[in-house]
């Protein structure tokens, strides 16, 4: 047996890959699949960005590879599309770096700032690529576990002193996949000034930066930090342009924190086809009605899939943002949602992704990506019912 890298101990389990093993087995048995376990979005992108992309398949000079100053475009449509959203000035040339999907950042950053055997406080239940960079950078985990009565956000008195001595890096994500919270202004002030107390870079992934259904638009971590001092934030065109296969996003923050995520950028990867740069940047400058429309769409989805749950005997809260509907399992699945999902998608073809999949406190729920059309979604909730009392 070839030897491998301990490292990969910590990567084995993935809440994407279990369930997808049990969606091969429902399909080979005939289900008619909803499949509901993936936060891609089935929306098509807008032709204003297609056609950006596709003028440019023309140009010779978009064909070689492409580097971090052949990106300056694309960073000051960032940089001004940040400005105009929160009020905050950034230097294109020196806080804002283009990554290849949000994930791609914060999977790296570990390996910029941690040491092996160094801490990182990471929500539960959270994204599974915060856990991952860790792994990867040879560092520890110590988990926030985030309660309903809490209102999904962390008790960041809870950490112990010891492990705040050896902690480099708090990870957030608000609004929260999976369980769809969002964190108010006050809770970033109290989140800032922790970290500048014990020394932490803070690490705000904000993929849902435009996915909310309330009066309140969510608020960036910067707001908190205008200066920059620990912070770095994390955007992506993935949700709010249904850019997800073209794998393009951002870093915008404090400048020591985006060199050194560059220098590891350089040496994983180049930048992705100039061509996808000239798309977003239309979509940043002048796709201001696209997240617009895409919101109102998701707005009308998790109303029929959460009001047929309801209607049919599940109390479900509607989520106050993000693309998914975070729903407590009833009896007798509490402590068993990755056999809940497994036995929903044999039975019904409804594919969900387990709460347990997403860290230890997630047990005994299930998230439900918002990803087909009201009334298949309807037709989905429906069969969820008939599982359940069946």
């Amino acid at each position: 047996m070839l030897p491998l890298a301990h490292r990969l101990t910590g990567l084995q389990s993935n809440v994407f890959a279990d369930m997808d093993q049990a969606k091969a087995l429902a399909r080979r048995a005939g289900q008619d699949m909803i499949d509901l376990s993936l936060g891609s979005s089935d929306l098509p992108v807008d032709p204003l960005i297609t056609q950006a992309i596709g003028a440019a398949l023309g140009d010779p000079m978009t064909h070689g590879y492409l580097l971090f100053h052949g990106t300056q475009d694309f960073r000051h449509a960032a940089g001004a599309w940040y400005r105009q959203k929160f009020g905050i000035a950034v230097d294109p040339e020196t806080e804002i770096l283009p990554l290849i999907g949000s994930q791609e950042g914060t999977a790296h950053l570990p390996l910029a700032i941690m040491n092996p055997g160094d801490y990182a406080l990471l929500l539960d239940p959270g994204y599974p690529s915060h856990a991952g960079g860790v792994h990867l950078a040879g560092g520890q985990i110590h988990t926030l576990p985030l309660l309903a009565e809490n209102h999904f956000l962390p008790d960041l008195s809870s950490i112990p002193n010891a492990i705040l001595h050896q902690a480099k890096l708090l990870v957030l994500s608000y609004p929260h996949n999976p369980t769809t919270a969002v964190a108010p202004l006050e809770f970033f002030h109290t989140a800032i000034e922790f970290c500048q107390g014990h020394n932490l870079v803070l690490a705000h992934d904000f993929p849902y930066v435009d996915m909310d259904f309330t009066s309140s638009p969510p608020p960036s971590i910067l707001q908190a930090d205008p200066d920059k001092s620990v912070s770095i934030e994390f955007f992506s065109l993935s949700k709010s342009y249904n850019m997800g296969g073209f794998r393009v996003g951002f870093a915008i923050g404090n400048s020591t924190l985006i060199k050194a995520l560059r220098q590891v950028k350089a040496v994983v990867d180049f930048n992705q086809y100039l061509g996808i740069f000239r798309g977003a940047t239309v979509a940043l400058t002048q796709g201001q009605h696209i997240p617009q429309s895409t919101v109102q769409t998701f707005a009308h989805r998790r109303e029929a899939f959460v009001q047929t749950l309801n209607q049919f005997g599940w109390s479900v809260p509607m989520p106050p943002a993000t693309m998914y509907v975070w729903a407590k399992l009833p009896e007798p699945w509490q402590s068993d949602s990755i056999g809940f999902c497994q036995q929903l998608v044999q039975a019904t073809g409804v594919a969900a992704s387990p709460g347990a999949g997403f860290g230890a406190a997630g047990e005994g729920y299930v998230r439900f990506a918002l990803v087909r059309e009201p009334e298949i979604l309807a037709q989905a909730a429906q069969r969820v019912m008939a599982f359940l009392g069946r």
